[in-house]
């Protein structure tokens, strides 16, 4: 054993200076390979999302088990603005059969439902569904 140190040049004091330096080298690789990961890690999420309500307030319509709904998304209208969901092809107020169905409607909008709360006015009762989903801010 003495005669393969001696003959490259290594004595007992040398061994451990070689050990250190690598295990020295293999921190550093570990260490900068976890500093990639995680920066790549950041760079792939997702923007921040923003959390939104809205209001669906459903009426019933007389003499007819279909309903009508007004959104409520929290913005500034004027007194005669018509915030009923109009449907595409005619622009006439798009009507529901129930509010199960508009529930559907929203959900394939992307919306989640979060709570609901009937309120009698007179001999009818107003619907209120609260809604949300997340945007990008």
């Amino acid at each position: 054993m003495t005669y393969y140190y001696n003959s490259l040049n290594f004595n007992k004091s040398t061994k451990p200076k070689i050990m250190m330096k690598s295990k020295l080298l293999s921190i550093g690789i570990l260490l900068a390979t976890t500093v990639m990961l995680i920066s790549a890690t950041y760079q792939d999420a997702p923007p921040p999302q923003k959390k939104v309500f809205c209001e669906i307030v459903g009426t019933q319509k007389l003499m007819s088990s279909k309903v009508t709904i007004e959104v409520d998304f929290g913005e500034e209208t004027s007194f005669f603005a018509d915030n009923r969901i109009k449907d595409e092809a005619t622009g006439k107020a798009k009507t529901f059969n129930s509010m199960i169905d508009a529930l559907n409607f929203f959900g394939t909008q992307g919306w989640n439902f979060e709570q609901a709360y009937t309120v009698t006015v007179g001999q009818q009762n107003v619907y209120h569904f609260l809604m949300s989903r997340y945007t990008q801010e």
